[in-house]
């Protein structure tokens, strides 16, 4: 089994005081593994969930306010949406941060718990692929790698898988021209990371981190998939068993690697100690996601941020 040697890191707000600390941070990372190319991945959607902020980075637009736009005038979303993830970028790409878990492919329905809610871009597939992909193009102009989530779809869910486990009872057939669209139309991209969801049409039992037809059949068969899947926080509540017994049943089921984020180190020796090292196609579809980066491309920021905010506040009304 493997030693503690990861793959790559994932910051948090924990760990994040100044920039200087991060560059500091993210290097003795990097230099405890022994590989300069370690990835370093991050939160930084903007809204609510941004692990870099005041006042030291500046706020980002919530995925509604692209959406808004979008309604007024579809470049103009598509635009914001660019312009946005590209401005994350730079930021990241000064810290050495290289991975962004972004664009979200989830599509929130009326009911649904708010733990999407307006970090999506829609309620409507295409809609929500298309921001998707604007904002991918900008992360990866920007020399940062994309991460989608959550595969194939939590928009639907009716609690928040932190906490506990949701079903979705919807048939295999709606979810296909609903929830699982969008992922389809960005199966494209290099990473992706799994929803702790139960779908109960397909499989009644085991949330789609767990579950080998999720993963096989849907995710890598039906949306078409075919990067390196990771799960999500693998010591999320809605999960159930020890850490090690989730390490075990997600890899079986077909992710590519495994993704711990609360710190505790216990943890963290359990799931080292039952993921076997990298390899095979797991190894191969990693080397692929990482030889995907591009150099960042040349870029005003400061007309950039201008124009970001400009549009941002001709959304302001739509989302009142």
């Amino acid at each position: 089994m493997a030693s503690e040697c990861p793959w790559g890191f994932i910051l948090f707000k924990r760990n994040v005081d100044s920039p200087a600390q991060v560059s500091a941070l993210v290097k003795e990372l990097r230099e405890s593994v022994g590989r300069a190319d370690a990835p370093i991945l991050i939160d930084q959607e903007g809204g609510r969930v941004q692990r870099l902020g005041p006042p030291n980075w500046p706020v980002y637009p919530r995925g509604a306010v692209f959406s808004a736009l979008y309604d007024i005038d579809p470049a103009l979303g598509l635009r914001a949406a660019k312009l946005s993830s590209r401005l994350i970028a730079a930021d990241l790409t000064e810290l050495a941060i290289d991975v962004d878990c972004l664009p979200l492919a989830d599509v929130p329905v009326a009911g649904s718990d708010a733990v999407i809610g307006d970090r999506a871009y829609g309620t409507e597939p295409g809609k929500v692929a298309t921001i998707g992909r604007a904002v991918t193009d900008g992360l990866q102009d920007g020399g940062v790698l994309p991460i989608l989530k959550h595969i194939p779809g939590h928009g639907r869910a009716t609690a928040d898988s932190h906490h506990k486990l949701p079903h979705v009872d919807t048939s295999e057939a709606e979810l296909m021209a609903t929830d699982f669209a969008a992922f389809k139309t960005l199966a494209d991209l290099p990473m992706a990371m799994t929803a702790h969801v139960v779908f109960s049409a397909i499989d009644p039992v085991h949330p789609a981190t767990t579950s080998a037809t999720m993963v096989q059949r849907v995710i890598r068969g039906s949306i078409g998939f075919q990067g390196l899947l990771m799960s999500d926080d693998v010591s999320m509540n809605a999960l159930h068993g020890s850490i090690g017994d989730r390490t075990r049943a997600l890899l079986k089921a077909g992710c590519d690697m495994v993704l711990h984020c609360n710190g505790i180190i216990d943890e963290m020796r359990q799931v080292a100690a039952n993921t076997p090292l990298l390899a095979g196609e797991a190894l191969r579809r990693a080397d692929r996601a990482l030889a995907s980066r591009k150099p960042p491309q040349p870029f005003d920021r400061s007309k950039a941020r201008a124009e970001l905010d400009g549009l941002v506040g001709r959304a302001g009304t739509a989302i009142a």
